[in-house]
């Protein structure tokens, strides 16, 4: 491991597909992708060297509610404190740019094996179940 760097609203969508793939296998679309990274409030990514190594997002409404999303380490980074770097960036932006006095709600979804690791920052889960919807577009665009 050289040396790592971090990066803010840099991360393209090539590179966020690239990362998803190396945990998740299949990625998303690249357009779609895309546009997720236009609309998204805040990347960070981490590089080592010029290899993407690390990438996180945050989703929200910039004042009562922030989502992180898409936490990803590759690999064979796993265990050497990006992550926790990833969420202090993140917890940072939402500092930085939350309204000063008052409390943010920040959420995130994490598979039950990851949960101790967000522990150590202060999240905690409650009894809410997170429900999903996978919606097929189809509105006979090109």
């Amino acid at each position: 491991m050289g040396e790592l760097t971090i990066r803010h609203n840099q991360l393209t969508a090539e590179e966020f597909i690239l990362l998803w793939e190396t945990v998740w296998g299949q990625g998303p679309a690249l357009e779609q992708t895309r546009l997720a990274m236009e609309h998204t409030l805040f990347r960070v990514s981490v590089f080592d060297g010029d290899q993407i190594v690390a990438m996180a997002r945050v989703i929200g409404d910039m004042g009562l509610d922030y989502y992180i999303k898409d936490v990803i380490v590759r690999p064979e980074y796993q265990g050497k404190g990006i992550g926790r770097m990833l969420i202090h960036e993140i917890l940072q932006f939402v500092n930085d740019h939350g309204v000063d006095g008052t409390n943010i709600f920040v959420e995130l979804c994490a598979m039950p094996d990851k949960i101790p690791f967000y522990e150590k920052f202060g999240f905690s889960a409650n009894e809410a179940q997170r429900l999903r919807l996978f919606h097929r577009v189809n509105n006979g665009g090109d």
